[in-house]
C-alpha cells in the first residue's frame, strides 16, 4: 500500500507518543486463529440476541397486540439508543483497559436481559428488556476491533474485521432459523431464553481465555501504548477525516436500510405469501415426518437463503477490498459503493413477484452483494487513526451507524407502513384500529391486503436509499489514499 500519505499535522503529537504503533509482539498463528474464532462467535451471539426478536415479531405483535410502529421501537430505537450512548465511554475504558474482560462482562450482561425478554408480560417490559440487552451489547464490537488490529498485521485487517463481522449475518441466520423452530413448538418466550443462555458459558471463556496483548509490552511500551488520549483530541482527529465522515454516513444508511427490513422481512412473507408458506410448511412436514409450522418454515428458510448469503457477502468484502486494496486504496470504498447500486432492483423485484418461492431466492442475491460494505468499512476506520484511537474510533463509527440504522430503520419502516395501510383501509371505509377487531371475512380481508401492500411498499421506499449511500462512498474515493495512516 505505498500510496497512502503521511499522516496529517494534527496527529503529529500523536504519533510521537505512539510511534508506529505499540509494538506488540503478534499471536502465534494458531492462537491468533483461536482468538479470531472466539471473537466472532462473540459477534455470532450479539447478533443472534439482537436480532431473534425479528422472526418472533408478528407472533409478539398478535400475543401483545402491537401496531408495526411499536414493532419498529422495540427492535430499533428502544434498543440503540443506550447501545450508541454507552458505546463512546466504554471504548474510552477499553483505550487503556483490559478488552477481553470488557467483552466478557458485556457478554454476560446482554445474554441475561435476552432471557429476561421471554418474561415480559407487556409492551413496555419488552422495551425495558430490550433496552437491557442494549446496554450489554454496547461493550463488545469497540474493544473488539481494537483487539482485532492488534491481533493481525495491516494487509489483513479488512478481511479479519471481515471474519468477525460474519457474526452479524450468521448470528440473524442462527436466530431466524432456531427463533423460528422454538417458537413454532414452545412459543416466542422459550425462544428468548435459549437465545441468551449459551453466552453466560462464553462470558467466562472470553475472560480466561483471550490474551490482552498489552500485557507483553515491556513498561515503557506498555506506558506508551495506553498513554490517554483525551477525548476531545481525538475528535479533533477525526473531524479532520474526510474519509472517516462519508464512509460513517454510507455504512449508516446501508444498516437504515438492513435494521430498517430485519424486523419485518418474515412478516412480509406472513402476510404477502401466507397461502404458499402454508403449503410449503405441509409439503416439509410430510416429506420429514417433522412436524413445522409457518413460523418455523420462514426462520428456517431465511436462515438458509439469506443468511447463509450474508455470510458469503461479508466475507468476499473482506476479501476483495484487501485484495484490491493493495493496489489501490480506493478499492475500499468503490466496492461498496458499487454494490449498492446493483441491490436495488433485485430487491425490488423480490418482494414484487408472486411467488413465495421465487422471493426467497432472489432475496438471497441482495443479502451477498448488500454485505460487501462490512470489512471495508470497518477496517478503513481503523486504518486513519493511531493505536491508541481505535477502540474510540470504533465506538463512534458504530454510534452513528446504530443510531442512524438500527435507531431510525425499523422505526421508519414501521410507521411508513401504518401510514400506507391506513390509506389502503380508507378507500375500503375502514381505519387502522378496525383490524383488531373482529369484523366480517370482508373486511378482514381488506386489513389483510392493506397490511401486505403496506408493508412491501415500505420496504421499496427504504431500499432506494441505497442510491445516497453510493454517493457517500464514491465521494470517499478523494481523501481515502491521503487520510490512512496505519
Amino acid at each position: 500500500m505505498t500510496d497512502a500519505a503521511g499522516p496529517a499535522p494534527l496527529e503529529s503529537k500523536l504519533i510521537d507518543r505512539a510511534d508506529d504503533g505499540p509494538g506488540i509482539e503478534p499471536l502465534s498463528k494458531g492462537f491468533r486463529r483461536y482468538a479470531l474464532w472466539t471473537l466472532m462467535i462473540i459477534y455470532t451471539l450479539n447478533f443472534l440476541d439482537r436480532q431473534i426478536v425479528n422472526i418472533l415479531a408478528e407472533p409478539i405483535k398478535k400475543d401483545l397486540h402491537l401496531a408495526d410502529w411499536q414493532l419498529g421501537m422495540m427492535t430499533g430505537l428502544a434498543f440503540a439508543l443506550f447501545y450508541t450512548v454507552l458505546g463512546i465511554p466504554i471504548a474510552r475504558k477499553a483505550e487503556k483497559s483490559n478488552r477481553p474482560i470488557i467483552i466478557g462482562t458485556a457478554l454476560a450482561v446482554w445474554s441475561g436481559f435476552t432471557m429476561l425478554c421471554g418474561l415480559a408480560q407487556n409492551f413496555w417490559q419488552l422495551v425495558l428488556a430490550r433496552i437491557g440487552v442494549g446496554v450489554g451489547e454496547a461493550g463488545c464490537t469497540p474493544p473488539a476491533h481494537s483487539l482485532i488490529t492488534d491481533y493481525v498485521p495491516r494487509e489483513k485487517r479488512a478481511s479479519a474485521i471481515a471474519f468477525y463481522s460474519i457474526g452479524t449475518p450468521l448470528g440473524s441466520l442462527i436466530g431466524m432459523a432456531m427463533g423460528g423452530l422454538i417458537a413454532d413448538a414452545y412459543g416466542w418466550r422459550a425462544a428468548f431464553l435459549v437465545a441468551g443462555a449459551p453466552g453466560l458459558f462464553f462470558a467466562v471463556l472470553t475472560i480466561f481465555t483471550l490474551p490482552e496483548p498489552r500485557k507483553k509490552l515491556s513498561a515503557i511500551m506498555a506506558a506508551k501504548a495506553t498513554a490517554s488520549v483525551p477525548l476531545r483530541e481525538a475528535m479533533r482527529v477525526l473531524v479532520s477525516k474526510k474519509t472517516f465522515w462519508l464512509i460513517a454516513f454510507a455504512a449508516a444508511i446501508k444498516a437504515f436500510i438492513g435494521y430498517g427490513h430485519a424486523p419485518f422481512t418474515a412478516s412480509f412473507f406472513f402476510r404477502s405469501h401466507a397461502d404458499q408458506i402454508a403449503e410449503l410448511s405441509a409439503w416439509i412436514t410430510g416429506l420429514t415426518g417433522f412436524s413445522i409450522g409457518p413460523i418455523g418454515t420462514v426462520g428456517v428458510a431465511l436462515s438458509v437463503v439469506s443468511g447463509t448469503a450474508g455470510v458469503l457477502g461479508v466475507w468476499l468484502g473482506g476479501v476483495i477490498a484487501d485484495k484490491l486494496g493493495a493496489r489501490d486504496l480506493r478499492a475500499y470504498v468503490v466496492v461498496p459503493a458499487i454494490a449498492s447500486l446493483i441491490t436495488i432492483p433485485i430487491y425490488i423485484t423480490a418482494v414484487s413477484i408472486p411467488s413465495a418461492t421465487g422471493a426467497l431466492l432472489l432475496l438471497a442475491l441482495p443479502a451477498i452483494i448488500g454485505s460487501l460494505w462490512y470489512g471495508p468499512v470497518y477496517a478503513t476506520a481503523q486504518s486513519i487513526v493511531q493505536p491508541q484511537m481505535r477502540a474510540t474510533c470504533a465506538a463512534v463509527l458504530l454510534f452513528i451507524i446504530n443510531l442512524v440504522g438500527l435507531g431510525l430503520g425499523p422505526l421508519f419502516v414501521g410507521i411508513l407502513s401504518d401510514l400506507w395501510a391506513g390509506g389502503i383501509l380508507q378507500q375500503s371505509g375502514l381505519v387502522a384500529a378496525d383490524c383488531g377487531k373482529a369484523m366480517l371475512d370482508i373486511n378482514a380481508a381488506a386489513c389483510g391486503v392493506a397490511e401486505a401492500e403496506g408493508l412491501r411498499w415500505a420496504l421499496i421506499v427504504s431500499m432506494a436509499f441505497n442510491v445516497l449511500a453510493f454517493a457517500l462512498f464514491w465521494l470517499a474515493r478523494k481523501t481515502i489514499r491521503e487520510e490512512m495512516v496505519s
